[in-house]
């Protein structure tokens, strides 16, 4: 097979593939750092005479073209598998909404779906010799995507990182319908959530000390994870491996002090796999053409018996509130949805399954509300129309700036009174009360 001539006869412009999508259709785009750029600007061109397209998407890194034309929920509607601030702010526009889903499930999703999509499309590397298009730091379900999708189309950057792997991080040229080469803009990157905070610093210190040499590693993002891998940078650590859903910077500066080799790891040995990646600069430099990174789809990385099968598996990741039953809001403000599922449970579940393993959620015990006043993210019961991420039965341990608790396997008023020791001392004598009306709370506690 001529690769190079089958890349010819599918090579097309962005306009002209743009051209294909019609009224009603659902259109995959891309996931987080591939979003597709060229022919989000030609199909934006269009969209004021299209009506009901349906997109699919996730964690955006810039304002897509198709926001930007007058009255888009018109027009489109954008379908989230997990939001971040620019689809937060288009859901208050009324075109975006979250998609409830564990991550995990995703691939399984399009295959089975009796709607598979009219259109994928996303940012990959060029083509290589084998005539293969990689599909950069976002193998996560874009292959199932590609499976099931009717029309698949191609823009090629340079500037995306050829991410290995072990199986579905890229396509063949002969299973792609169109080619487009774009402007190779450069990689877009994602902040860590801003500088780590003495709360963050506090908070990781205790984590830090729970984590054995040769542990298993999983990070979310935000300052407290960020907070988690510098001091795991500066520490003494040795032998660590990854084995995470996103891949983030702090990986990036724990592996280049010497600390992940991945000599310990029960599978996978010696490799840091991940479902996708997002970050700087200097993350993407050191994904491309790295051995030693192995790019997987998520139902892989985030399978609870992938990463059980790691002795001493460490999760750590964030949370919104928690309230005195030890429910667990990674997701949502009340109604208003901050995130998504993501593989948080997952994770929090596989390190439990895990020889030795543990599972981190982390958080400051309060913040300030719009109104300025200073609220507790330790709450007697969630809000109304709060998410439940991780459910009472599954929450391991928790960490605030006030101190570390094991709630697994303790009793309603042994979980409220370990949660109260951590909350901050302005908050508990007003959460005691809460405990005790609800008849979580012995008389012999003080």
């Amino acid at each position: 097979m001529d690769y190079e001539a089958l890349y010819k006869d599918k090579l097309t412009s962005a306009d002209e593939a743009a051209k294909i999508v019609k009224n009603g259709d659902w259109i995959d785009y891309g996931w987080t750092a591939t979003t597709p750029v060229a022919f989000d600007a030609a199909l934006a061109k269009r969209m004021p005479e299209l009506t009901d397209i349906k997109f699919r998407g996730g964690i955006l890194m810039w304002v897509p073209e198709i926001f930007k034309i007058d009255e888009p929920a018109k027009h489109l509607t954008w379908n989230s598998w997990h939001m971040g601030g620019i689809e937060r702010k288009a859901a208050t526009q009324g075109f975006a909404f979250y998609a409830p889903i564990r991550y995990s499930e995703l691939p399984r999703y399009y295959r089975d779906s009796e709607n598979p999509g009219d259109v994928v499309v996303m940012q990959v590397a060029p083509m290589d010799e084998h005539g293969f298009f990689n599909f950069g730091p976002s193998a996560s379900h874009t292959m199932a995507a590609c499976e099931r999708g009717k029309c698949i189309i191609v823009e090629v950057n340079e500037n995306v990182p050829r991410c290995l792997g072990g199986f579905e991080e890229g396509i063949h040229v002969s299973r792609v319908d169109m080619i487009i080469e774009g402007d190779n803009p450069p990689m877009a990157e994602l902040g860590g959530g801003g500088a780590a905070t003495e709360v963050d610093q506090a908070v990781a210190k205790q984590i830090v000390a729970q984590i054995p040499n040769g542990a298993c590693l999983q990070l979310g993002i935000g300052g407290m994870p960020n907070a988690v891998g510098s001091l795991i940078a500066d520490s003494d650590l040795k032998d660590l491996g990854v084995h995470t859903e996103m891949y983030v910077d702090a990986f990036v500066k724990i592996a280049k002090a010497g600390k992940i080799n991945g000599s310990r790891k029960n599978i996978n040995r010696g490799r840091q796999v991940y479902a996708f990646a997002a970050g700087s600069k200097e993350l993407y430099d050191y994904l491309d053409n790295n051995p030693e990174c192995m790019s997987v789809p998520v139902d892989y990385a985030n399978d609870i018996n992938s990463i059980s099968a790691h002795d001493n598996f460490i999760s750590i990741n964030n949370a919104v509130d928690i309230d005195l039953f030890g429910q667990v809001n990674a997701e949502s403000a009340g109604t208003r949805n901050i995130s998504g599922a993501g593989g948080q449970l997952d994770f929090v579940l596989g390190a439990y399954k895990s020889k030795g393993g543990k599972s981190f959620i982390c958080f400051s015990s309060t913040f300030t509300d719009k109104q300025g006043q200073l609220q507790s993210r330790i709450r007697p019961t969630l809000s109304n129309g709060s998410i439940v991420t991780d459910t009472r039965a599954n929450t391991h341990y928790v960490v605030t700036e006030y101190g570390m608790v094991n709630l697994k396997g303790l009793s309603s008023w042994q979980r409220a009174e370990a949660l109260i020791s951590i909350a901050h001392p302005d908050f508990r004598d007003g959460l005691i009360a809460e405990a005790e009306k609800m008849g979580i709370w012995r008389q012999s506690n003080k």
